[in-house]
């Protein structure tokens, strides 16, 4: 059986995506949950690069690649300064008892 680099790509992908999806739904920690997304959001990143490759316009899928690394940044950095502030206001990161402030 040979492996070829799609099938190695969308392996990674799925892989990526997983643990995304499984860090967001059983962490209850609000960094934790920045760092399953950003996980995610890789796992889509790869998704249009190899999307790109397979289409034949490899600098479109960089350079789309690019831009969502940067905006991805952005909502991370804004993500964790959010969470530092919540943290030092409220004295936990868990969502659970975030969620009862409402209350």
């Amino acid at each position: 059986m040979t492996l070829e680099l799609w099938n190695v790509g969308l392996v990674t992908i799925l892989v990526l995506l997983g643990v995304g999806f499984y860090g967001l739904l059983i962490s209850r920690n609000l960094i934790k949950m920045v760092v399953a997304l950003q996980i995610l959001a890789k796992g889509a990143i790869l998704a249009m690069v190899l999307a790109a490759k397979l289409q034949g316009w490899t600098v479109i899928g960089q350079s789309m690649a690019l831009t969502v690394i940067v905006a991805d940044t952005i909502v991370a950095v804004i993500a964790m300064a959010m969470a530092v502030q919540i943290r030092r206001h409220c004295g936990t990161l868990d969502v659970q008892s975030l969620s009862n402030l409402r209350r």
